[in-house]
């Protein structure tokens, strides 16, 4: 099964718990049960900074009460390579994402833009899967890592994929500049400004994912598609005739 496993998940050296909530969504609605996250990354390097950085986040998650998992697209194939994507990768990729109800992307920048590792994975995303919906309706965090000065290339081009894929994107991310010397020799992140802005973004995928659990059967649901599957409206359901119907308003 492609699953990274994680090493050390409790172990948070560059976290200082005195000012860390544990769980960042309460009172925002059903913590149980825990947060799905997948987070995926964009390197095959064998030190890939990406999937260093998405191992930081996922740990985080952990801590705040999420359940991870996080990706290895190592044997992913090109898309259309095999027929029908009858690949064992592209189901566990798919499954992965049907289970969750959040993502983490993070990618380097190369050449300015996202990696071919990175866009692969979105690629054998599917807007629709046999009536399932592999990304609509879930969160999104973005991070990118680069070998030089900061830049936000990588993270642009990800909210453009996320929006596309019809997924909430979250107001923050995080770009980690010169990500090689941001982590020590055991591959674990060192305290910094760049480690405070991960746990920033984590804490906020969190909170919108537990804010909009309740409401993402509503927040995706649309006329176009009501149409082409010949659903009408049932008047007796629908709360917003319901809402605006005369007899409603005489009694406000």
């Amino acid at each position: 099964m492609p699953l990274r496993i994680l090493s050390d998940p409790d172990n948070l050296p560059a976290l200082d718990r005195r000012y860390a909530l544990d769980r960042p969504a309460l009172g925002l609605g059903a913590g149980d049960p825990p947060p799905r996250i997948l987070l995926l990354y964009g390197s095959l390097r064998e030190r890939s900074f990406s999937r260093l950085c998405v191992e930081e986040a996922a740990r985080l998650l952990q801590f705040f009460g999420c359940e991870t998992r996080i990706f290895d697209p190592s044997t992913l194939p090109l898309p259309d390579q095999v027929t029908g994507d009858d690949h064992p990768a592209v189901h566990e990729l798919r499954e992965l994402s049907m289970w969750s109800e959040g993502h983490v992307w993070c990618s380097p920048e190369r050449h300015g833009q996202i990696t071919g590792i990175m866009k692969l994975q979105v690629d054998h995303l599917p807007l629709s899967m046999g009536g399932m919906r592999p990304t609509q309706g879930r969160t999104l965090a973005v991070m990118q890592v680069s070998a030089g000065s900061q830049s936000f290339n990588s993270v642009n081009t990800l909210r453009v994929l996320g929006r596309w894929m019809r997924m909430v994107t979250i107001p923050n991310q995080s770009s980690v500049a010169k990500a090689f010397a941001e982590f020590d020799e055991s591959d674990r992140m060192k305290p910094s400004a760049y480690y405070d802005r991960i746990v920033d973004v984590m804490e906020e995928l969190v909170r919108f994912t537990i804010l909009l659990r309740p409401h993402t059967a509503q927040l995706v649901d649309r006329y176009s598609e009501r149409k082409e599957a010949g659903v009408p409206i049932d008047s007796a359901t629908d709360l917003s005739s319901i809402a605006t119907s005369p007899t409603y308003r005489k009694g406000e």
